[in-house]
């Protein structure tokens, strides 16, 4: 029986963020992608994606653009209507889980490698809305998670 193509959603900030969700896109080979970050530029870096949409960078200290960034992210997972929502962070991945779950999507959190010592903000938030909530780190998991199944660096 062939294996059902699912539409996944990838999402995360810039920088090592990025990076880290990047190097997991191989897993979703064969499936529809879409690929949101915060810069226009990140685009080229992934041409497996059949989308790719822009948020604006947010955090905590800017709740302006956490409102903006959020409204986009809703407004993507009605228009796209992905199957699973993954993401390595920040604000906007949390974001992404929220509605993809709101939408009906299956959701997995892969908490930055960056976060030793303990789980981002994010990646706490992350526990509530995530089906799948992982760490990079085996001393941080926990039996009720987030679950250590390797790291992504």
């Amino acid at each position: 029986m062939p294996r059902r193509t699912r539409h996944v959603l990838a999402i995360s900030s810039g920088g090592g963020h990025w990076v880290q969700l990047k190097r997991i896109l191989p897993a979703f080979e064969g499936h529809e992608l879409t690929c949101v970050s915060v810069d226009t530029a990140l685009a080229a870096e992934v041409p497996s994606a059949r989308r790719f949409f822009v948020v604006a960078d947010a955090n905590r200290w800017n709740k302006l653009a956490l409102v903006r960034s959020a409204l986009r992210i809703a407004w993507i997972c009605l228009r796209t209507r992905p199957d699973v929502v993954v993401s390595t962070g920040a604000a906007p991945g949390w974001f992404g889980l929220v509605f993809g779950r709101l939408f009906g999507a299956r959701t997995i959190w892969i908490d930055s490698i960056a976060n030793a010592e303990r789980l981002s903000l994010s990646g706490e938030k992350a526990r509530k809305v995530a089906d799948l909530w992982l760490t990079q780190w085996p001393h941080l998991a926990r039996p009720g998670g987030p679950h250590y199944l390797g790291s992504v660096l």
